[in-house]
This record gives structure tokens, sequence and C-alpha cells, in this order.
């Protein structure tokens, strides 16, 4: 058998699939894994180049492949649907993903360590609280609209004026309605206490994170943006440069170029939306108060803002955020100030 130089692995909850290939793409093994066989079987191979899609596990795999010495390269899902040939199965998706790997201009998935999934799983699970959170107080407006009883904007409100018409003995509820929003307002207020839980955690371990700590000391950059950060980009050393990390955030402007006439639209909006989105609220932050300050960010900001409008100025902004972001988290006290 000649010398495996590529492994397309295939990855499931259970039963994995992996084809493994020669300098020649000549295919060289064909196996397929039960998930407790996985680790013994690679730690048998010599060190090699095994290549997964992008998905659920894939990051836990790729560790533990690398401590086998294994080089890791992760594919994200569009490119491997595009090289797939013929039925979808197992061992076809496992050929497309090594093929994947061993194009010249392919992009891979940065690998996360295991604080990048801490800050994932922090902001996931507010995030989903927040949702469910928002969920429950649009069912309880809905339910009370039912009655004629319209409640006024804001969670605060609802808080408010929940209580109170449940202990209103005028209006039109029953003994049961009366009860079971009860019910649905501790679990509002359950929720509450989760995301008030998730922000205490997600405080104390920015704390103990350096790389956290010079981020939240950058205008437009909090809490909740630096974790959101660590989640998606982690150090930014996958990165070549910076111009590369706001391209994979969705921050660059949109091109359609045809015959030599280049045409720039609204940005791609691609990559994670939540970091985008908190990169340009705190932008925007920033704008607001940029008239007030004397800085040289500030005075940027505001010519900028007097060229080519607020918004637009918000999301050069944003994108210059992420650029310095990335340039502190690889050469750290290096980069310069605004």
């Amino acid at each position: 058998m000649s010398q495996i130089t590529m492994i397309g692995l295939d990855t499931a909850k259970h039963v994995f699939h992996a084809l493994g290939f020669d300098r020649a793409w000549k295919e060289q093994l064909r196996k397929t894994l039960r998930r407790n066989r996985v680790l013994k079987f690679f730690a048998q191979l010599p060190p090699t180049v095994v290549a997964m899609e992008a998905c659920s596990g894939s990051h836990y795999w790729a560790r533990e492949l690398e401590k086998l010495g294994h080089t890791v390269r992760l594919i994200p899902a569009r490119d491997v649907r595009a090289l797939r040939r013929g039925q979808k199965n197992d061992f076809n998706d496992a050929r497309a993903i090594a093929e994947a790997a061993g194009r010249p201009d392919q992009r891979f998935v940065p690998i996360k360590g295991v604080t990048d999934h801490d800050f994932q799983l922090l902001q996931r699970l507010r995030r989903g609280y927040i949702n469910a959170r928002t969920a429950q107080s649009n069912r309880i407006r809905g339910l009370l609209a039912e009655y004629g009883l319209v409640l006024p904007k804001g969670l605060a409100a609802l808080r408010r004026r929940v209580p109170e018409l449940l202990e209103d003995g005028d209006n039109d509820l029953s003994a049961v309605v009366r009860h079971l929003l009860h019910q649905a307002l501790e679990y509002l207020r359950q929720l509450d206490q989760q995301i008030a839980t998730c922000d205490q955690q997600m405080k104390q371990q920015l704390q103990h994170d350096e790389l956290a700590q010079r981020l939240l000391a950058e205008p437009g950059l909090g809490e909740v943006s630096v974790a959101c950060w660590r989640a998606v980009i982690g150090d930014g050393r996958w990165f070549r440069r910076g111009r590369d990390v706001s391209a994979a955030i969705g921050l660059v402007p949109r091109q359609h170029t045809t015959g030599g006439r280049p045409q720039l639209h609204g940005i791609t909006k691609s990559g994670d939306k939540e970091l985008r989105s908190l990169l340009i609220h705190g932008a925007r932050s920033v704008v607001r108060h940029a008239h007030k300050k004397d800085d040289p960010l500030s005075h940027w900001i505001c010519q900028l803002i007097a060229r080519r409008g607020v918004h637009k100025a918000t999301v050069a902004l944003a994108n210059k955020m992420a650029r310095r972001a990335w340039a502190i988290s690889v050469y750290g006290d290096e980069v310069r100030s605004y």
C-alpha cells in the first residue's frame, strides 16, 4: 500500500466513513468506523492530513486528532457539497471532503480551542434564553389581547402590568386563566434569571482571559461582543490579515464585476450574524458620541459622516473595529492606538 497523504473523514453520531488517498489521488483506504473505534484507528496511522466537514462535533474530533499528530483541515459544508459526485452517500461525501481539502485555493475553518468553545456555549445559551424570553412575552401579550387587555411595549411594562391584571378582580379573566398566566409569568422570570446567570459567568470568564481584557479596552467593544468574538474568531491566527477577518464577518462590500466594470453594493452579510450585529451596534454607539470628542478616531468619524452619511460611517467603523481586534489578537501590545 502506498503512503496515504490525505484522508477524507465523514463524521456522524455513531458511524464514521474514511477514504484515504496517496499522492497520485488513488484510493488506498476505505473504512467504516464506529464512534468508539475512531481514535484507536487513527492512532495506528502515521501522521497525515485528515479533512473533515465543519459540522457538529468536528472541532472536538479535530482537537483529538491533532493530539495524535495528524494535521486536520475543516472544510465549509457548501464547498463539500459543490464537489460531491454521484448519489448522496457517506463515502461520496468523504471523497468530496478530501478533494476540497486538496484544492490549492481552499479556505479552511479555524479549529476552536476549549476556551473558544466555552465562550461559544455561553453565547448560544444566552441567545437561546433571550429568544425564548421574547417568544414568551409575545405569547403572553397575544393571550391577553384575546380578552381585550392590551399591554404597552417593552418587557418592563409587561412585568409590571401582568401582576396588576392578575390581582384585578373586575376583568374577565377566569380562575384557570389567572393560574396559567401566573405560571407563564414565572417562566418569564426564570428566563430572566438564566440570562443574568449567563451574563455573570461570561463576565467571570472574560476576567480570566488576557486577550479579552485587551479587546475590552477598545471603543465600541463590550463584554457580549468580546465573548462573541472569542467564540467565532478565537485568537485570530488562522487569518492572514485583518481584511480577511472583516470579509469573513461580512463587513465588506458585495462585488459584482463583469466586463472590467466593477460594481460595489451593500455589505455581503456573510459569516456570523450575531458578531456582525454586535460590532455594528457597538460602532453605532461610538459614532453617536463622536462629535463630543477631540481624539483622532472621532475626527475621522466626523469627516466620514460628512462625506458618506451616518450609516456608512457606522459600517466603516465596524470594519475598522474588526480589523483592529484581529491585530490586537495577533500582535498584542505592538498595535498602535487610534
